[in-house]
């Protein structure tokens, strides 16, 4: 088991309940990257950024998340709309 600092380009993410997030375009600062084409349906046009918190492991060439697939893809929106993290949801 492993944290954020072993997060790798190229690594499958994964929501808490095992399903398929997006794969990792690169790390910035404290928010992983996701690469444009793998972020979801109608998700494909932009980048998703996941942010360190919601990391919960690393083991081998997965990043585990602490938050269920469904609020993940929820967050994406927020980034989306350029909004991530808006005073109606802090």
């Amino acid at each position: 088991m492993s944290g954020f600092e072993d997060v790798r380009e190229h690594m499958e993410v994964i929501g808490a309940e095992g399903a398929h997030i997006g794969t990792v375009d690169r790390v910035e600062g404290d928010r992983i990257k996701l690469v444009k084409a793998d972020s979801g349906e109608g998700h494909d046009d932009h980048h998703h950024y996941i942010p360190r918190g919601l990391v919960a492991d690393v083991e081998g060439d997965k990043v585990r998340l602490s938050a269920k697939g469904s609020v993940v893809f929820d967050l994406f929106e927020q980034e989306k709309s350029g909004h991530p993290l808006d005073e109606t949801h802090q």
